[in-house]
């Protein structure tokens, strides 16, 4: 699952990592935990930063899991764009060829993105339930188009929704269930897969 939305996030500026939740993405994580306190969740791991943590608390409440904070789920790092909002920008920030000054390139990301995968694999193989991933979009990204596989008429989306849920089945290969689900947010907005 994506954390809930930050105000930095909504403006379309690259976030700091201490960028915290707003105030609808506390409502967002609230309704997000909700839908999950029956859940049969055993493990939580989450990246470290701070809009995760946060999101991650309300899930914790429900749960009385405590997660695993995992340093190679966070997002990629932007380097000197933290904090610039993208309509200040000249060029893509995302294309698949720019490396941001002192942050990371697409491939340096997606490798850092295939360790939290292994490291998901692992503890989902030996979990006595599901475990829930509490990240970022472009990690959320990476996994569903690197290490997942799409039934048909499935496409990853560009744009992840703020508390959106994606399933992935634990065994491999991997199909995907469900897809960037933010239903319990009282729109249907889902990819494609089941309600």
């Amino acid at each position: 699952m994506r954390h809930g939305e930050t105000v930095d996030n909504a403006s379309h500026t690259f976030q700091l990592p201490d960028s915290p939740l707003s105030e609808n993405g506390n409502e967002q994580a609230a309704r997000l935990a909700e839908r999950l306190a029956q859940a049969n969740i055993s493990d939580i791991v989450c990246s470290d930063y701070l809009r995760t943590k946060e999101t991650a608390s309300y899930i914790i409440g429900r749960t009385n899991i405590e997660p695993n904070y995992l340093k190679v789920l966070r997002e990629r790092n932007f380097g000197e764009l933290r904090g610039r909002p993208y309509a200040d920008l000249d060029f893509d920030p995302f294309a698949l060829d720019y490396k941001p000054a002192n942050g990371e390139s697409w491939p340096s990301f997606n490798a850092r993105v295939s360790l939290a995968w292994d490291h998901i694999d692992t503890l989902a193989a030996q979990a006595k339930g599901d475990v829930l991933v509490v990240t970022h979009g472009l990690v959320c990204h990476s996994i569903i188009t690197n290490h997942t596989r799409l039934i048909a008429g499935q496409e990853a989306p560009t744009r992840w929704g703020n508390t959106s849920l994606t399933e992935i089945d634990p065994a491999p290969p991997w199909p995907v269930i469900r897809l960037n689900c933010t239903a319990h947010l009282g729109h249907s907005a889902e990819s494609s897969g089941r309600a």
